[in-house]
């Protein structure tokens, strides 16, 4: 194994996905809170920690953007991964047998439809990996779960319907963070730099501020604000954005944003995943 790497969930949830596709020589470590991942990597007994930021979907993942500026861990690559669910059973149930599937509720939310048309009832699980462990467990043909393909391997499911979402498009991007920063241009493809601020309070802070990005030609990708310290007043701002902090254009943006504001932190610069 090259390395330990570790996510959030049970194995085969779709964080560990990410990380079997993304890492595959990496020896990946289930945790039971995001928290716990960070601290795992922060403390040295993994090398990586693989999180979910957002989900096509479903928006950002609660919490993610409040705990990276705190982890003291480095983003270092991203993964998007397409989130197939698939209905898993005991090997040998037949489709008609399974009355119920189980899984988290995101996801039994977003099979409705195939829930629907089969007369299955859907049952709230913790989380997907959970489900499909609880399932092999139980040995009851007529309950399901609603999980990856890797998970049904691991706990010995047999796949009865494959990608049984009801959009094509589901996707979760991820982060990869490890203690050290890595400023090295990694990858023959383009560079991204994420990054937290907060403005100072003067009027059209942000206005002035994002006017360093487009003067300089400087594509920003994601820009979100969430609040700080308890205060309605106290915003900080997450963005990414396509360059390098040694290009020109990238240096020049961030110089004229560190005028308007009272904190800026680089949180990593990695290269663009191919499916960004």
């Amino acid at each position: 194994m090259a390395g330990r790497i570790a996510f959030q969930g049970e194995l085969g949830a779709y964080s560990h996905q990410a990380c079997h596709d993304s890492y595959p020589d990496y020896e990946p470590v289930p945790c039971r809170t995001f928290e716990d991942v960070i601290e795992i990597v922060r403390k040295g007994d993994a090398d990586l920690a693989m999180l979910p930021v957002e989900n096509s979907t479903y928006g950002r993942v609660a919490d993610i953007h409040r705990l990276l500026p705190e982890s003291g861990l480095h983003i270092v690559g991203e993964a998007f991964v397409r989130v197939h669910i698939n209905l898993l059973a005991l090997p040998g149930t037949p489709l008609h047998r399974v009355e119920r599937a189980q899984s988290h509720t995101v996801l039994l939310g977003q099979c409705r439809d195939f829930l629907r048309q089969h007369n299955i009832d859907p049952v709230t699980g913790a989380d997907t990996a959970g489900s499909a462990q609880h399932v092999a467990e139980l040995g009851d043909p007529a309950l399901g779960a609603l999980a990856s393909e890797l998970a049904g391997e691991i706990y010995g499911l047999q796949v009865l319907a494959r990608h049984i979402e009801d959009q094509s498009n589901n996707t979760t991007r991820f982060l990869a963070m490890q203690r050290e920063m890595d400023l090295r241009r990694r990858g023959d493809g383009p560079m991204i730099t994420s990054f937290v601020f907060r403005t100072k309070n003067i009027p059209a802070a942000l206005y002035k501020a994002m006017g360093g990005f487009a003067t300089n030609g400087v594509n920003m990708t994601k820009l979100e604000s969430y609040m700080v310290g308890g205060s309605f007043t106290a915003t900080q701002f997450y963005a990414d954005i396509e360059g390098h902090p040694d290009d020109r254009n990238v240096q020049q943006a961030l110089d004229e944003l560190s005028y308007f504001t009272t904190k800026l932190e680089l949180l990593g610069v990695y290269p663009a995943d191919p499916r960004r």
